[in-house]
């Protein structure tokens, strides 16, 4: 069993900053994707940032040059942001799964929430 806890979410204004934490437990094997998704509301679950075992690393494009995706040895999951915009106000999501695409995440938390004010 997997598990995974968001954290680091807030309020902040625009052209700040926010770095989100997504703690695991449990074992995700060594062959996965690890990424950030977020939904703002009335919107679609958008993949923001993903990473693989390999350190492999793909972004949003509206993202590129302002977040920045990591992870540490104990595989737990980074999201550094900076330049933040109102546009970027959402829930925020870890999840891991077999490979990076939304349909290929297996476990999800259960969100954070971003809210940047212009």
């Amino acid at each position: 069993q997997v598990q995974l806890v968001e954290s680091g979410g807030g309020s902040v204004q625009a052209g700040g900053s926010l770095r989100l934490s997504c703690a695991v437990s449990g074992d995700i094997g060594n062959n996965y994707c690890m990424g950030w998704f977020r939904q703002a509301p009335g919107k679609e679950r958008e993949v923001v940032a993903t990473i693989n075992n390999e350190r492999y690393t793909s972004y949003k494009d509206s993202v590129k040059g302002r977040f920045t995706i990591s992870q540490d040895n104990a595989k737990n999951l980074y999201l550094q942001m900076n330049s933040l915009k109102p546009e970027d106000t959402a829930m925020y999501y870890c999840a891991t799964g077999g490979s990076c695409s939304f349909h290929g995440m297996e476990w999800w938390g259960k969100g954070t929430l971003v809210t940047i004010s212009s």
